[in-house]
This record gives C-alpha cells, sequence and structure tokens, in this order.
C-alpha cells in the first residue's frame, strides 16, 4: 500500500531538513503535473527538424581545424579511427539521452532528468553548469566568425568598419560588434518561433553540409589522381601507436557535443517518444560519417606531419592547385559557425524556463509568448548576456568551461538511466491543496487498520487471538504481502548503494589513472580499489533483478537504452575520465561559477521551490487521488 510522507514534516526545524531539500525529487511531467497552469510550448518539431537542430549544433567550424592539429600531435592517418571511437564514445550518452528523453519529454534536458531520478540539488547544479555552457559557448563561436567572415572579403581586417573588431586602447580590449549583431539576429529569430528558427537552422546546415561534400567528392578525386600520398610512409598508419590514437579520440570527441541540443527540444516534439530517439541518433551518425569520410580524405591528400595546423583543409587542396577551393572551405566554416551559434543558443532558454517552473529562478523566465508559444523573456535575456560577452570579450580561453558543463549532464544522464531501471522513484508529489483528497485515499486504504489498532477492548480478542490469526486467510494473506515488500526494499537499497559505489570506483580508478603525480602506492591503491568497486558494482547490477516499476515509468512506449548495466556505466567511465582531464584551471574557473550557484540556490531556490510544501505519496495512489479531487469540486 505504501505511506504518505509529507515533506514539511520531516526534519522540520532540523539541519536534516535543510540536507532533505537536497535530495527531494519532482514528478514526471503528465496531465496532472504541477505545472498545468503554465503556457506550453508549441508542438511543431518532427524528425527532420530534430535532425537538423542536431546536425546543426554539433557539427562546428572546429572540423575544419581539428583535423590537422589532431593528426599532427596524435593519430597520424589513424585520425579516422578516432574519430569512429568518439563517435562509439558519443553514442553511449546519446543511447541514454533517447531513453530519457523519450520516456520524460519536458523541456530541461539533463536538469529536467536529474531533477526526477536523482534530487533537487544535483538538478540545480546541472542545470546551473549548462547556463554556464551555453553562454560561455554561444559568446566563443560568435566571436570566431568574424574572421572566418573576413577571408570571404578579401583577408583579416577586410570586413566593413561598423562589422570589423576594433581596439580600444583605454581599456586595452577588442570589441567585436559583427559577433554581437549575429547573436542579436538569432536572438531575434529564436523569438519568432521554434518552427521557424529550425527552417533556418536546416538550410543553414544544409550549406555546411554541402561543403563538407564536395570535401569529400574533390578530395577523393585528388586522391585518386595523386595516388593517396598521404597513406605512403615508412611509420605506417599508427606512427604514435595505439595511445596517440586513443589520445586522439579523447580530443575530437568533443566535436561530437551538440547532440544534447535535440533533448532540450523535448516538449515542443509532435511525437517525443518515436521522434526524439530517431533525431538523436541519425543526427549523430550523419555527424559521425562526414568526421570519417573528411579525415580519410584529408590524411590521405597531406602527410600528417605536413598538414598547416590552421587551414589543413584549405592548404591540402592548395597544394594540389585548387585555390579557389578555398572559399568553398570558408563558407562552409562560417555556415558550421551560424548554425553552432543558434544551436548554443537555443537550449538556454529552455532549461531557464524549466527551472524557473519548479522555483529555482524567478517566474519572469518561465513566461512562453502566448503569439509564438516560445520562452521569449529568457530568449532575449539569454541573447543580451551573450552578445554583450561576445562584443567586449575573447572568450575563447574559457572555452574549456563549456566542455565542463556537457561532461557533467552526460554522467548525471548515465547514473539517472541506471536509477530509472534499479530503483525508480516510488513516491510523487502533490501539491498541499489535495490534502484533503489525500487524506480520503488514506482512510480508504487504511482506514480499517487503524480502527482496529486504536480502538477499545472489543478489537484485542481479533489480536491476541492466535488461532484467528493461524486460520484467516486475510492474515496470511497481508504475511505474505509484507515478505514480497520487504523482499523488495531491500533488493532496492542494494541496488541504490550499488549504483553509488560504481560511481565511486569510476571516480577513483580515473582519478588515480589520470594523476601521474600522485605516490605510486597511493595510486596503484586507488587504482585497484576503484577497479574492484566497479566490477563488483557491475556484477551486482547485471545478477540484480531491474525494478518492474520501469515498464510504467513516465511515457511509455518510446526507446530503451540496450546493454543496462554495462552501457551506462561505460558512459560514466568515459565522461569521468574526460572530465578529469580537463585541467586545474578549467576546474578553477568553472568552481567559481558553481559556488555563485551555491548561494544562488541556499538564499533562493530552496525556499522557492515549487515542493516546498509537497505532499509525496506512493505513485501508484497519484491518479486516484486526483480523480478524488476532481470528484469533490464537481
Amino acid at each position: 500500500m505504501g505511506v504518505l510522507v509529507d515533506s514539511k514534516n520531516e526534519g522540520s526545524g532540523s539541519s536534516w531538513g535543510g540536507l532533505r531539500s537536497l535530495i527531494r525529487r519532482k514528478q514526471v511531467d503528465s496531465a496532472n503535473s504541477m505545472r498545468s497552469g503554465h503556457h506550453q510550448l508549441a508542438k511543431e518539431l518532427t524528425v527532420p527538424h530534430l535532425i537538423a537542430i542536431g546536425v546543426g549544433s554539433t557539427i562546428g567550424a572546429g572540423v575544419y581545424i581539428l583535423v590537422g592539429t589532431v593528426a599532427r600531435e596524435h593519430s597520424g592517418p589513424a585520425l579516422t579511427i578516432s574519430f569512429l571511437i568518439a563517435g562509439i564514445a558519443a553514442a553511449l550518452s546519446a543511447f541514454c539521452y533517447a531513453e530519457l528523453a523519450s520516456r520524460c519529454p519536458s523541456a530541461g534536458s539533463a536538469y529536467h532528468y536529474s531533477y526526477i531520478c536523482v534530487g533537487e540539488g544535483v538538478a540545480w547544479l546541472i542545470g546551473w553548469a549548462l547556463i554556464l555552457e551555453y553562454t560561455i559557448g554561444g559568446a566563443a563561436v560568435a566571436r570566431g566568425i568574424s574572421p572566418n567572415l573576413a577571408l570571404l572579403f578579401g583577408g583579416e581586417n577586410s570586413l566593413p568598419i561598423f562589422l570589423a573588431r576594433q581596439h580600444i586602447p583605454g581599456l586595452d580590449i577588442v570589441v567585436d560588434p559583427c559577433a554581437a549583431l549575429l547573436v542579436s539576429s538569432v536572438t531575434g529569430l529564436l523569438c519568432v518561433g521554434i518552427k521557424e528558427s529550425t527552417v533556418v537552422q536546416g538550410i543553414v546546415t544544409t550549406a555546411n553540409v554541402c561543403a563538407m561534400i564536395f570535401v569529400i567528392v574533390a578530395g577523393s578525386y585528388l586522391g585518386y589522381k595523386t595516388g593517396w600520398p598521404g597513406y605512403e610512409l615508412p611509420t605506417g598508419y599508427f606512427p604514435f601507436g595505439v595511445d596517440g590514437m586513443l589520445a586522439g579520440s579523447a580530443t575530437v570527441f568533443f566535436s561530437y557535443i551538440g547532440f544534447d541540443s535535440v533533448a532540450s527540444t523535448a516538449e515542443e516534439v509532435k511525437n517525443p517518444q518515436r521522434d526524439l530517439p530517431l533525431g538523436i541518433a541519425t543526427a549523430l551518425s550523419i555527424c559521425c560519417g562526414l568526421y570519417m569520410l573528411v579525415s580519410i580524405v584529408i590524411v590521405g591528400l597531406v602527410p600528417y606531419y605536413a598538414m598547416d595546423p590552421d587551414t589543413p583543409i584549405s592548404s591540402a587542396f592548395s597544394s594540389h592547385g585548387m585555390q579557389w577551393a578555398a572559399y568553398i572551405i570558408t563558407v562552409g566554416a562560417v555556415t558550421a559557425l551560424c548554425s553552432t551559434l543558434m544551436g548554443s543558443i537555443l537550449p538556454q532558454p529552455r532549461i531557464l524556463m524549466a527551472m524557473a517552473r519548479d522555483g529555482l529562478l524567478p517566474s519572469f523566465f518561465s513566461d512562453v509568448n502566448i503569439h509564438s508559444q516560445v520562452p521569449v523573456k529568457s530568449t532575449l535575456a539569454t541573447g543580451l548576456v551573450a552578445a554583450t560577452l561576445s562584443f567586449f570579450m575573447d572568450v575563447s580561453e574559457l572555452a574549456g568551461m563549456v566542455s565542463v558543463g556537457t561532461l557533467l549532464a552526460f554522467t548525471m544522464v548515465a547514473i539517472s538511466v541506471l536509477i530509472l531501471r534499479y530503483v525508480p522513484p516510488d513516491e510523487v508529489p502533490l501539491p498541499s491543496s489535495l490534502q484533503e483528497s489525500i487524506d480520503s485515499v488514506t482512510l480508504g486504504y487504511g482506514g480499517e487498520t487503524l480502527e482496529i489498532s486504536s480502538s477499545g477492548d472489543s478489537s484485542k480478542p481479533l489480536l491476541i487471538n492466535k488461532n484467528v490469526a493461524v486460520d484467516c486467510p486475510i492474515i496470511e494473506k497481508q504475511e505474505a504481502e509484507a515478505s514480497t515488500n520487504l523482499s523488495e526494499e531491500n533488493r532496492r537499497k542494494i541496488a541504490g548503494w550499488t549504483i553509488m559505489l560504481t560511481c565511486v570506483g569510476a571516480f577513483s580508478l580515473t582519478f588515480a589513472a589520470s594523476n601521474l603525480w600522485l605516490p605510486s602506492l597511493l595510486r596503484f591503491t586507488l587504482c585497484g580499489v576503484g577497479g574492484i568497486l566497479l566490477l563488483s558494482g557491475l556484477a551486482m547490477l547485471t545478477f540484480i533483478d531491474q525494478d518492474d516499476a520501469r515498464h510504467n515509468f513516465g511515457h511509455t512506449g518510446g526507446f530503451i537504452c540496450p546493454f543496462v548495466p554495462l552501457l551506462p556505466i561505460a558512459c560514466i567511465l568515459i565522461n569521468l575520465y574526460l572530465l578529469i582531464n580537463l585541467g586545474a584551471a578549467t576546474w578553477a574557473r568553472v568552481s567559481i561559477w558553481l559556488l555563485l550557484g551555491v548561494f544562488v540556490y541556499v538564499f533562493y531556490g530552496r525556499t522557492h521551490s515549487s515542493l516546498l510544501d509537497a505532499v509525496y505519496v506512493p505513485a501508484a495512489h497519484a491518479d486516484e487521488i486526483y480523480r478524488s479531487s476532481g470528484d469533490a469540486l464537481a
């Protein structure tokens, strides 16, 4: 039957009452959602729109530069395999995103999933980190457009005076009007409507893909004509060894970041259970295929050690007498940056809106325009901040902070899949205004038991007479149910602790393996302990039965992540490894932002949360309580 739990009465007035707010979880959005009073976003998106968002957000101008740097320093001709391995690693996160996006199709992406599966505290940090990611990412992309755009006008400093970068001596800064203008234009487009902005992004993305197809086709012709000189090397296919190829995979992994933008639009998809998994999978497959084909061609045209690290593709064509190809490649780079800029600004207003709906941010951000059905106020706020940063600051040195938000989100999404499968939330929060309906349902399920326990002497013989208890089939059935519930409770406890210890093991292993400065004894000890915890957790979760409630959790009938628990655990391991290797300087900057987020949550979010006065009830009784409240109102 379950027990009704009032979050107000647990630990109130104590330190535990404050800490409990960190683990309170919200309900999967449904017809009975506590946020049903808000205006909903327009359901306009289909699979082609999602593919345009995914491909446009993922393929940036980095691929036009990254192939040269990675080939020269890490992979050599094996660059193609580096892209393949990185694509497989990204697909692990994509599988996890696909299941959660189809089960919980609401705005907020990883923030939303973490709030449902893990708790409010972790969800806040994920949302706060994603705000930083999209703001810095958008500003950095915008600053990178003007130099590439200048190449189309004849070279550096060839832009019109009102668009060209200007140095201000007194402040010692370089302002970029072109970047600010582009951010403002994208912001205005996003305010018009999700369908209109996605159509434009699709057109820009198509131009970028066409440029990459030109590189593949024309480069293949040159390769067959010249005999692929880049592959005729005495050092072989792996000049830096397998370790170099794997290091290249870790570097190019970040070129796959962007498909999570598809999940942020889940609330605006017409058929999320079918379209979201298809959109994510198709976008990632297209990106991986294009990356591999481009890398096959470029490392074959020019030996890896002779590549230009700044313009590897343009210089490869120029070395074969096709200088004019540089213009097509530059157009591809500009359109790639413009599409990525749209993909960077699109998700953030929806995350702000989701956090504001939950009461963690001011309600200003949750307003949805009646006509365009998009969060216009959040979009304008996002655009204003990004345009200001791109105008005044060169944020390229902060680009590493973008990766922190993404990898944290990827990690929490994988953990959320494990929680959903083994220990899905068995209680849901209801508004305190339904207290009368909750009480009536409580009496309906447990009223007779309470009367027997609290009544006078007439009830005592029934409880004392052992023969009655032994012979009564009702009592035997209750004892069997109690035994089953106890067994299920133990399974959930074991599964919960196993998931936590598996994450601890993954962190210990990756931390020790990545930090060579640690003393050898400590390093090997941490590696051993972490490896044992990781493998033991994998084995335990493999043999433990998954929770039956997973079949009815959220919106059913969508994509199911395969190979659980192996796939999510591998995803956690890879993302933690990449997080730890981002560098101390990056983590120092991110820590300041996260610390600021802690203060905002403590002094605002925690006390304004929509779950502050929520009453938690067993999930099985929630619909009955809502029906009871509807009957009472009628």
